[in-house]
């Protein structure tokens, strides 16, 4: 039993480590869920007035979809990485289709909050009833009174409509939480074919077989996580050096003191090879033998975009 129980949670663990993207992907999703539910409880307010029902409405999907995206194009590590190329080198280093997948990129990974967002507000209906309900025909409504105008339909959202209304009141709302409701299993279904066609394309357009670009994924993965470690080490180590240097001692706890002991820092990397490691990178290929970094590349000594003529590079980018 034991077995069985460390078998499936190494077989979790590798799950997670090789479906990275769509598990963070699926957490954005959720957590966009559930922020937009506590936005609706909360903050959501239609003012019931011509002409704001409109703006108000619009405003709650979209100024929050659109805060989103933003966040997520300042959390995507490939923004910051084309900062540093654009700052650098030029993307004149990449041709046009490695700068549409760059782009890409960012924009696809950036859009599955908004998107989330977006397509929960259709499905709940409460912004487009007041943005929409305004709008409303009512001589599309059997045996409606007559003499009542879009001042009289912005109010329908709330409770305060007149007694001899009321009872078209769930009728609107219902129009208009169907039609609202429809646009959102329509970019359900749009969204879901868009990234289905994405990732067939990704995969027919790829250079790479399957396996090479899983362990691709696995070995930026792994170097990413080695890199961070290290880094936080070797910060630690040469602060205390410093600190050291100054006082004349260093108060370090147990731990501490033996990495000091263990990992002795006597230079600091030059900032050429910072800036060699820094920025986004196309997968190369050197004499048939692939390059899966910008820190495999500067570790094998290549310099440069030109490779040699045995050498190619390819516009395809690591998700």
């Amino acid at each position: 039993m034991a077995a069985f129980i460390a078998e499936n949670f190494r077989f979790l663990s590798l799950f997670f480590k090789s479906k990275d993207v769509m598990i963070f992907n699926g957490l954005v999703a959720l957590g966009t869920v559930g922020s937009q539910e506590l936005f609706s409880v909360v903050a959501f307010h239609c003012p019931c007035s011509p002409a704001r029902n409109y703006i108000y409405g619009l405003a709650a999907i979209g100024v929050p979809a659109l805060a989103l995206f933003v966040i997520g194009v300042i959390w995507n590590t490939h923004t910051w990485n084309l900062v540093a190329e654009c700052h650098k080198r030029g993307t004149k280093n990449f041709s046009a289709a490695a700068n549409f997948l760059i782009f890409g990129s960012v924009m696809g990974r950036a859009a599955v909050a908004p998107v989330t967002w977006s397509v929960i507000s259709l499905l709940r209906g409460e912004a487009y009833v007041c943005a929409l309900s305004e709008f409303i025909e009512p001589t599309s409504l059997d045996k409606f009174p007559p003499g009542y105008g879009a001042e009289t339909m912005a109010r329908f959202p709330c409770k305060d409509v007149p007694q001899n209304l009321t009872r078209f009141q769930d009728e609107v709302i219902r129009r208009l939480k169907y039609e609202s409701q429809l646009f959102g299993w329509v970019l359900i279904g749009a969204v879901a074919v868009l990234v289905f066609i994405t990732k067939c394309l990704k995969h027919c357009c790829s250079p790479l077989s399957y396996r090479q670009e899983d362990y691709w994924n696995l070995y930026r993965s792994s170097e990413a996580k080695l890199f961070q470690r290290t880094a936080e080490i070797h910060s630690k180590v040469v602060a205390a050096n410093n600190v050291k240097n100054f006082f004349g001692f260093v108060c370090l706890d147990k731990e501490e003191k033996e990495l000091v002991q263990e990992f002795a820092v006597e230079t600091l990397q030059p900032r050429p090879q910072w800036d060699a490691i820094t920025g986004v990178y196309i997968y190369r290929e050197k004499n048939g033998f692939p390059l899966y970094s910008r820190l495999h590349k500067w570790a094998k000594g290549v310099t440069g975009n030109s490779l040699g003529p045995d050498s190619q590079e390819m516009a395809f980018l690591a998700t």
